[in-house]
C-alpha cells in the first residue's frame, strides 16, 4: 500500500510537474511577446520620432531658403534699381543739357510741343510701369495666397495622419491590454480550477484507498476469524477422533481382558479335566 501511494504522489507530481513546465513556457511565451510587441513600438516611436526631425529639419531648410530667396530677390531688384536710378540719373542729366542746348538753339514753341509730349510719354510709361508693378504685385499675391493655401491644406492633411496614427496606436494598445487581461482572467480561472481539480483528486484518492483499506481490513479480520473457526472446528474434529480411538481402544481392552478371562478359564477348565 505504501508503495501504491508512492506511485501514485509520483505520477501526480510528474503530471503536475507537466503542467507548470507548460505554464512556465506559456508565460515566458507570453512574455517575449509583449516584450517583442514593446520593442516593435519603440522601433516605430524612434522611426516616427526621426521622420519628424527629418521634417522640422526640411522645414527649416525651407524656410531658410525661402528667406534667402526673399533676400536674394530684395538684393537683385535694389541692385537693378540702383542702376535703372543712375541710368535715369545720366539720362535726365542728358536730358537737361539737351534741353538747354535746344532751348538755346531751337524755338521755344516747337520745344514745349517736345517737352509736352516728352512728358505725356514720360507719364504714360511710368503708368505702363505702375500697371505693370501692380499686375505683377497682384499675380505674386495670388500666388502666395495659393502657396499658403497648399500649405495650410498639407499641413492639416499631416496633422489628420498624425492623428490618426496615434488614434490607431491607441486603440491597438487599447485592444492588446484588454486581450491581456481577459488572458489574465481567464488564466486565474484556468489555475483555480485546476487546483479544485487537483483537490477533488487527491481527496477522491484518499477517500479510495481508505474504503480499499477498509474492504482489504474487513477481508482480513473476516479472514483471521474464518481461520479461527476452522482451526477450532478441527481441534473438535481431532479431539473427536481421539476420543474415538480411545473408545476403540478400550473396547478392544475390555474385549482382550474378556478373551484373556475365557482362556483362562478354558485353560483351568482343562486342567482340571
Amino acid at each position: 500500500r505504501c508503495f501504491y501511494d508512492q506511485k501514485i504522489l509520483h505520477k501526480t507530481f510528474g503530471v503536475w510537474k507537466e503542467r507548470w513546465t507548460a505554464c512556465r513556457e506559456r508565460n515566458l511565451s507570453l512574455r517575449a511577446a509583449s516584450h517583442y510587441r514593446h520593442l516593435l513600438y519603440n522601433l516605430v516611436f524612434k522611426a516616427w520620432r526621426a521622420y519628424v526631425c527629418q521634417q522640422q529639419g526640411k522645414r527649416n531648410k525651407y524656410y531658410v531658403a525661402e528667406s534667402h530667396a526673399k533676400k536674394q530677390k530684395l538684393l537683385r531688384s535694389w541692385q537693378c534699381w540702383l542702376v535703372y536710378v543712375n541710368i535715369q540719373r545720366t539720362k535726365h542729366g542728358m536730358q537737361s543739357v539737351a534741353m538747354a542746348f535746344r532751348e538755346g538753339s531751337c524755338l521755344r514753341i516747337s520745344w514745349a510741343v517736345w517737352r509736352r509730349r516728352h512728358y505725356q510719354n514720360c507719364a504714360r510709361l511710368k503708368m505702363n510701369v505702375l500697371a505693370l508693378q501692380h499686375w505683377a504685385q497682384s499675380l505674386q499675391f495670388r500666388a502666395w495666397l495659393q502657396w499658403r493655401e497648399l500649405y495650410l491644406y498639407s499641413q492639416n492633411d499631416k496633422q489628420k495622419e498624425i492623428r490618426a496614427v496615434t488614434q490607431h496606436q491607441h486603440w491597438e494598445l487599447k485592444r492588446c491590454m484588454e486581450a491581456w487581461l481577459e488572458y489574465l482572467n481567464l488564466n486565474r480561472a484556468k489555475k483555480h480550477q485546476n487546483e479544485l481539480a487537483r483537490e477533488h483528486h487527491r481527496s477522491r484518492i484518499v477517500r479510495q484507498c481508505f474504503s480499499d483499506w477498509q474492504l482489504s481490513w474487513e477481508r482480513r479480520r473476516r479472514m483471521h476469524a474464518h481461520q479461527k473457526d476452522i482451526e477450532k472446528l478441527a481441534a473438535r474434529i481431532a479431539l473427536r477422533r481421539v476420543f474415538v480411538h480411545w473408545e476403540h481402544y478400550v473396547v478392544l481392552c475390555v474385549e482382550e481382558t474378556q478373551q484373556c478371562e475365557l482362556a483362562e478359564k478354558h485353560y483351568k477348565h482343562n486342567l482340571l479335566v
